[in-house]
């Protein structure tokens, strides 16, 4: 990215970082996108996405998935905008953020726009509106289609800002641009639903149709639309560990597309992404199973007069738990509910915490599984 050229000469197209890019050209680029190296990397990660989702499916309450694999994603999507919060700080204010600081309320409110989108696809298909109202629940505000110019991008230097990118203007124009988007994520089917996510990805964060907030809605919606072409059954892919970890590729390659019509290079790089942290997600899952399996038993041995696959299934799904929990829940009242976490901890299955008045009874075993990123030991 350094020693920009000012003007570029893409396939046909004058492209120069400080003015808005209004001709950028619609998808299908005309480049052959499904070039033979693409096409072997999405069979790996087509392999991956199929591991990933039968692993999910032998989990026996997806709750425990769907409360805290979206919490992952959201911390690293949220880090890479520089919106720094902790995985503990999501996990303790997840069913409450009063007292939670800025950065982890944005966070949870990622994770919240996540969800809020899966759940909106089986009412109407990936369009413009979803992106806006994914926007709109990560900034916590209303977020349309933006109508004022002057949005750019760019990074610090030594000698002061540079800008390194301006998306088109014109809030007509961006919305024909977000049309042609939606038409080529539903309607190229004989491209590689892989391939249209990618491509998808680039245009979306091209257009940058929203004044903040493009990079993790563009990543939310790289979610639901594995998840409506049925490679996914859940929002449970942790694929922003992978480019928070090569973060300057990315912006590299997003680049390398505006400036060279490089759109191999992005794509392998996406579709990659994919691949290695489906294979990551399995394997975190595979290790939760084990550590729910070995649970039970261990529960069932040592206090088999409070053991039962409600009180069990809780603690998983909520890590973080409270006394009020277990009775919202229907396991038990109060005095009953509060003395059957007391012996989950007098085993060292759950760790008591007084925060204020209220006191937290943490999973540490569970949580330490999914904080570490790269330890699948369930800690037995």
């Amino acid at each position: 990215m350094d020693n920009l050229p000012k003007p570029v000469q893409t396939t046909g197209v004058t492209w120069n970082p400080d003015i808005p890019f209004n001709d950028l050209p619609p998808l299908p680029p005309a480049v052959e996108l499904e070039t033979r190296a693409v096409l072997k990397q999405c069979i790996l990660a087509r392999t991956a996405l199929g591991e990933l989702k039968q692993a999910a499916l032998l989990i026996p309450n997806q709750s425990v998935l769907i409360n805290t694999l979206p919490l992952l994603e959201a911390q690293s999507s949220s880090e890479i905008e520089n919106i720094v919060t902790t995985t503990d700080k999501l996990f303790a204010y997840r069913a409450d953020d009063e007292g939670a600081d800025p950065a982890t309320k944005e966070a949870l409110r990622y994770s919240q726009a996540l969800l809020e989108g899966f759940h909106s696809l089986a009412s109407h298909p990936l369009t413009t509106r979803t992106a806006e109202m994914v926007c709109s629940k990560i900034k916590g505000g209303d977020m349309r289609v933006r109508s004022i110019p002057g949005t750019a991008l760019a990074r610090e230097r030594k000698g002061g800002r540079e800008v390194v990118y301006t998306p088109p203007v014109g809030e007509d124009r961006l919305r024909t641009m977000l049309a042609n988007w939606e038409r080529f994520l539903h309607e190229e089917t004989d491209i590689d639903p892989l391939v249209r996510m990618a491509a998808g990805h680039y245009q979306f964060e091209a257009i940058h149709p929203f004044t903040d907030g493009n990079g993790r809605t563009g990543r939310v919606l790289n979610s639901l639309f594995l998840i409506h072409e049925g490679l996914l059954t859940l929002p449970i892919l942790y694929h922003s560990r992978y480019i928070i970890e090569n973060r300057a590729d990315y912006y590299q390659l997003l680049l390398g597309v505006t400036r060279d019509n490089r759109w191999e290079d992005w794509l392998l790089y996406l579709i990659k992404g994919i691949q290695e942290t489906a294979v990551w997600t399995r394997e975190k899952i595979e290790a939760v199973r084990r550590l729910m399996d070995h649970t039970v038993e261990f529960v069932r041995t040592q206090r088999s007069k409070i053991y039962s696959y409600e009180l069990l299934s809780l603690i998983f799904e909520l890590p973080y738990c409270r006394i009020q929990n277990v009775v919202e829940a229907g396991i038990a009242k109060r005095q009953a509910a509060s003395r059957y976490l007391k012996e989950l901890t007098d085993i060292g299955v759950l760790e008591e915490r007084s925060v204020g008045r209220e006191k937290l009874f943490l999973h540490t075993k569970f949580l330490n599984l999914l904080i570490r990123v790269d330890d699948f030991s369930p800690y037995f």
